[in-house]
């Protein structure tokens, strides 16, 4: 039986990728800096092949040597790495964090597995911050304009590791991905807590009226774009995956607020925007299509949808937690 390690296993595309890596007959580690979530945010507890999955609690800035003795131990054929610090806006506050842990232990890491033969694929989960705004439809030889902290490192960490390939071959796949969404997102993300504060009548703060243009895809998507590269992604390569349909932030906003008969004004209030936030990213989704066979199945509409099931179904819950960003260094 084939395994896969992911890197970053509790987050919430990192969790659906388990799930689908699990029913497509993988067996699964997975590694996180924070220990499991409830099970609301877990779709994998419920795979009939749980029981082909293991997890451990570890922080690669501080537990990188027992990971890589885990990885050697287990010798995982395929890593799917989700690990590292997110936030776009958060990063101006310590950018020596973000660099510390999405560059500098992610090229220790590279460096030890670029000596493990038994490495076939790995598989990272990158971003088109690295691109900075677009204002046309860009492919995968784009050049870089980072433009805050998080992208910075996002692309820091990528030409390393195209650096490792061109010297070592280290066998490197790059995956940039258009927004996630979709049941069991982190509260603070734009789909859920646009749901919650639709449902529950506190406002969602629309960052510069919601001008800025992104496309939305949905985490089960994800995972099939991801297994598709794990499969069959040429090392050295990068793919975009993307819907095809781009939108605002406002116009999301709107669908969310149609989708639960609840007034958009009722539901918003302007914020200023977020510093340096990029106005657009338009990736071009065709080389993924043509040699990796992959088309998302899923619309915004059925995703949003699904999230409000979700929501409905796990109010009470949810409504104990934190709606917004909570910082962990």
């Amino acid at each position: 039986m084939a395994g896969v390690f992911v890197l970053g296993c509790n987050s919430f595309a990192g969790s659906v990728f388990v799930d689908a890596a699990l029913s497509a007959g993988y067996r699964v580690w997975g590694a996180n800096r924070s220990p499991e979530p409830s099970a609301a945010f877990l779709p994998y507890k419920t795979n009939p092949r749980a029981a082909f999955y293991m997890f451990r609690q570890m922080d690669i800035n501080h537990d990188l040597a027992e990971l890589c003795a885990w990885l050697a131990e287990v010798q995982p054929p395929f890593v799917v790495d989700f690990a590292g610090q997110g936030m776009v806006a958060e990063s101006w506050q310590d950018p020596a964090q973000w660099y510390r842990t999405n560059v500098v232990s992610k090229v220790e890491l590279h460096e030890f597995l670029r000596r493990q033969r038994w490495l076939q694929k790995y598989v990272r989960v990158s971003t088109p911050e690295v691109y900075g705004s677009t204002t046309n439809l860009i492919r995968e030889d784009h050049p870089y304009r980072p433009s805050t902290p998080y992208a910075v490192s996002h692309a820091a960490i990528d030409m390393s590791l195209t650096a490792f390939f061109t010297h070592y071959r280290f066998p490197v796949v790059l995956a940039r991905f258009a927004n996630f969404f979709g049941p069991g997102q982190q509260l603070y993300r734009l789909v859920p807590k646009a749901i919650l504060c639709a449902l529950t009548g506190r406002k969602l703060p629309l960052h510069g009226g919601g001008t800025s243009v992104r496309a939305f895809i949905h985490a089960r998507d994800v995972a099939s774009a991801l297994l598709a590269t794990m499969r069959d992604g040429t090392p050295g390569e990068i793919y975009h995956f993307s819907p095809d349909r781009f939108q605002s932030i406002r116009e999301a906003v709107e669908i969310i607020c149609a989708r639960l008969g609840v007034e958009f004004a009722r539901v918003v209030e302007v914020t200023p925007d977020r510093p340096a936030k990029d106005q657009a990213y338009l990736m071009d989704a065709s080389k993924a299509r043509a040699r990796l066979g992959w088309q998302p199945q899923i619309t915004f509409e059925e995703g949003v949808d699904q999230t409000i099931e979700w929501i409905r179904a796990n109010l009470d819950y949810l409504s104990t937690l934190s709606w917004d960003y909570v910082h962990k260094p």
